[in-house]
């Protein structure tokens, strides 16, 4: 049966929202319409928290019932339970994403590997998550990375904390193998990013023999990004594995904008969403070339770089639900992309992130900050919440 009979529509809200009743919907949109604001999203980021910090429980209370709801599947794996089988019902994967941010100490790093280790524990036994998502920075002291992408010399303590992640990084990937479970190492600033990159190809190497089972991620709004993944293609050839790539447009343009400023270098960044467009476009295009030997994932919430691939797995026959090609949105956004591709069988899925409030609090800032408008348009998710509120005559 031709592929182009089922190509999504995503104009089609129907489906969109379809697993959201009434009352899901009202508060969607009310808190979109919130979020849309600039001013209300930067008073109640800091009154947020302001107010966690001195633990004051209303606040809390207020946050899980709203923007956690939101964004989050739960404080933890166990509570985020409802929400993954909900999206497996629907054909929607879940990669499993532990939220907390910024840890520092040895203890902390072990009980964030353990953390890790539980979500792929937790992935396999339930059958219908077959990935989970990791930040390298939660496993090791960030000055490390970044001594060893600026090509310093190690002091004894520094090389045997590295020794001990590398050891963490190496233990998580043994156990993914095994349980079958692939795991997405998360992209970084491009200060730090060297090492990180050096140890997804050693650990790709070692364990993706057969199979991508370990992914890096390639940030496309980087200059270099494109011809690192064509070099990474390349590389995994010649050393005899399959290379796992997950492409995202990038987390850390204004960090990235300011850091380049105030060192007076050049911004790796590229100069223009067009340019960024592009090269996101062009790598997708890369992967669907090579998609026999590789594997990778459509990390996008731009429509158009989800329709270019889905067009052009049409156009060449490549069945939809190929156990090379995936595509993923965040939780809380671009239902309008992910219900509409899981209704035409490709295999897509949602980051589920998950932990308690506190920790995830940045996460739930950035997305927040997604969802405002400087311009005072209506952000693409309160749009297409308000159209559907609209259909359903709730508006």
């Amino acid at each position: 049966m031709n592929n182009k009979v089922f190509i999504p529509d995503f104009k089609d809200i129907s489906i969109a929202f379809r697993d959201k009743n009434n009352s899901e919907l009202k508060q969607s949109y009310w808190l979109f319409k919130g979020m849309n604001a600039p001013f209300l999203v930067n008073i109640g980021s800091k009154v947020g928290m302001f107010a966690l910090h001195w633990s004051f429980p209303f606040v809390r209370d207020i946050i899980k019932q709203t923007i956690f709801k939101q964004f989050c599947g739960g404080t933890s794996l166990k509570e985020s339970l409802p929400v993954i089988e909900r999206l497996g019902k629907q054909q929607i994967f879940s990669v499993l994403d532990y939220g907390a941010e910024g840890k520092s100490s040895e203890e902390e790093f072990d009980f964030t590997l353990q953390e890790a280790k539980r979500a792929i524990d937790f992935a396999q036994s339930s059958g219908f998550n077959p990935f989970v998502s990791i930040k390298l920075t939660g496993l090791v002291q960030q000055e490390i990375l970044e001594d060893i992408a600026l090509g310093k010399i190690l002091l004894e303590e520094a090389k045997i904390a590295f020794d001990r992640f590398k050891d963490r990084v190496d233990d998580l990937c043994a156990l993914a193998v095994e349980k079958n479970v692939s795991v997405l190492i998360d992209a970084e600033e491009s200060w730090i990013q060297q090492p990180i990159d050096d140890l997804a190809n050693a650990m790709m190497e070692r364990h993706n023999g057969r199979k991508a089972i370990i992914y890096n991620t390639f940030q496309m709004y980087r200059k270099d990004r494109l011809s690192f993944l064509k070099e990474s293609f390349h590389l995994s050839k010649e050393k005899k594995f399959v290379l796992g790539a997950k492409l995202v447009r990038g987390a850390y343009m204004e960090k990235e904008s300011k850091r380049a400023e105030d060192l007076n270098y050049e911004s790796p960044i590229h100069t223009s969403k067009e340019f960024t467009d592009q090269s996101f476009n062009d790598g997708i295009q890369f992967c669907l070339d090579h998609y026999q030997e590789m594997a990778s994932m459509n990390a996008s919430h731009n429509v158009r770089s989800v329709s270019i691939q889905v067009e052009e797995m049409a156009k060449k026959s490549i069945p939809f639900n190929h156990y090379n090609l995936y595509f993923c949105q965040l939780m809380g956004m671009s239902d309008i992309l992910t219900f509409n591709l899981a209704n035409s069988g490709l295999n897509v899925g949602k980051y589920v992130v998950y932990g308690q409030i506190k920790e995830v609090i940045p996460y739930l800032i950035r997305r927040a900050e997604e969802n405002s408008s400087v311009t005072g348009d209506m952000s693409r998710e309160l749009h297409l919440v308000k159209s559907e509120m609209q259909r359903r005559k709730l508006l």
